[in-house]
């Protein structure tokens, strides 16, 4: 097979920002607009579930982790390796290459698309950006993540503190990314920023088809 004769990969886009930035919202938008977005949190809530890939390997190395259904007790779960690292790893062990198996699987199911979105919270924490063409952060200022944050249902400082303690910093992610949306300018502002982003990078991997 010719190189021109090799099928057209999509234009992988890697979309991160810490936890109150406005990811998922960001994500949304580029689905509307049609492009194929994997969401690496909803791969690991259907990892965890009753019958997933994940669920009896958790529950084999952290007793007490399932419920009675068969699914991860997230809430015990979370329990279990709040702040401790070894534990955090060998959960991280478990679950990380399966969510890298599911990124594969919808790589090859999109193969036919000019772009495509990775959703990864943890995009350079994991080295998942070396998987990307590109890297788009969401940001806001400390304070309007603190709020929102903190408006969560069942979220508490320590929580926070420790989710935000296993995240590279905002100011470290920043001068990492090819792009970046400050979400605290609103709703109009940042999806005008999807679009040329959207736009933009189509075009490319069209030119470079």
């Amino acid at each position: 097979m010719s190189a021109t004769d090799q099928p057209r990969r999509p234009l992988v886009l890697g979309l991160t920002g810490s936890i109150g930035m406005g990811k998922s919202a960001t994500a949304a938008m580029f689905a509307a607009r049609g492009v194929p977005v994997h969401d690496s949190d909803a791969a690991v809530h259907a990892l965890y579930g009753p019958g997933g890939a994940a669920a009896r390997a958790i529950g084999a190395a952290f007793p007490g982790s399932l419920t009675s259904e068969g699914g991860v007790d997230r809430p015990a779960l979370r329990a279990a390796v709040l702040g401790d690292s070894e534990k955090l790893a060998r959960l991280e062990a478990i679950v990380h290459p399966l969510v890298q198996a599911e990124s594969r699987a919808f790589l090859a199911r999109n193969a036919g698309a000019p772009l495509v979105v990775l959703d990864i919270p943890l995009l350079f924490e994991t080295g998942a950006d070396a998987r990307c063409d590109a890297v788009l952060v969401v940001t806001a200022p400390p304070e309007i993540q603190r709020a929102r944050v903190l408006a969560r249902p069942g979220m508490t400082e320590d929580a926070f503190e420790a989710i935000r303690a296993k995240q590279m910093p905002d100011a470290e992610k920043r001068p990492r990314a090819d792009y970046v949306i400050d979400t605290s300018r609103g709703f109009e502002h940042a999806e005008a920023e999807v679009g040329r982003i959207v736009e933009e990078l189509t075009t490319q991997a069209i030119s470079s088809a």
